[in-house]
């Protein structure tokens, strides 16, 4: 199975002065194509001895700092990252021939940003973040669905759910973001911002 992509080049002079700003005007052309979850990212960590785990989650917001996303730190990614804080971010748009690569340090957001965030979160998912003890074996899933409904008649729907001590936001600091145009003939663009030792940002292509 191979695809013959077809897309106008990437110039480096139609590139933003940071990787944020360029994330920002790829993301909205993502939401505009109409992409399924374009915030969709696999998330790659790994353990201080370099065996490493992925899975895909939710980008629930981007500044000018970095990527952040939600999680139990019990999980197995908040284990690794509490280790280890080196991750990668994939965002693979396959319907517009685009990927973007993130690769930096991982560090845990204020309290306050978690719980201004688990507001925003449906009543439902509130409680699945109580119920769930991520990434621990269970026996059955009726044992997962007997304790949500032990929550939710503890905390009924429009009954404040408290914020799960253990449970909050990582923001991804880039060091380095590639922006991956596909092309025909495997003739891809890959342009890599890189932070200086300055603190700024230089750009390199790099062969397909």
């Amino acid at each position: 199975m191979r695809e013959q992509y077809r897309s106008e080049p990437l110039a480096e002079k139609a590139l933003a002065a940071t990787p944020m700003e360029q994330f920002a005007h790829w993301f909205r052309q993502a939401v505009t194509a109409g992409l399924d979850e374009p915030n969709a990212m696999v998330v790659a960590t790994a353990t201080p001895d370099g065996r490493p785990s992925t899975r895909t989650v939710l980008l629930k917001a981007y500044d000018g700092e970095g990527f952040v996303f939600f999680t139990n730190y019990q999980s197995r990614k908040g284990e690794e990252l509490a280790a280890n804080p080196y991750v990668s971010l994939l965002f693979p748009w396959h319907r517009i021939a685009r990927q973007v690569i993130v690769t930096g340090t991982a560090a845990r957001v204020s309290r306050a940003e978690t719980a201004a965030y688990f507001r925003t979160r449906p009543h439902g998912s509130q409680l699945g973040a109580w119920a769930s003890n991520q990434s621990r074996p269970i026996g059955s899933r009726e044992e997962l669905t007997s304790a949500y409904d032990d929550l939710a008649a503890r905390y009924p729907e429009g009954e404040k759910v408290p914020v799960p001590p253990h449970w909050g936001g990582f923001r991804v600091v880039p060091q380095e973001v590639e922006f991956w145009q596909g092309h025909e003939n495997r003739l891809h663009d890959r342009l890599r911002y890189a932070r200086t030792d300055a603190g700024d940002w230089s750009v390199q292509r790099l062969n397909p």
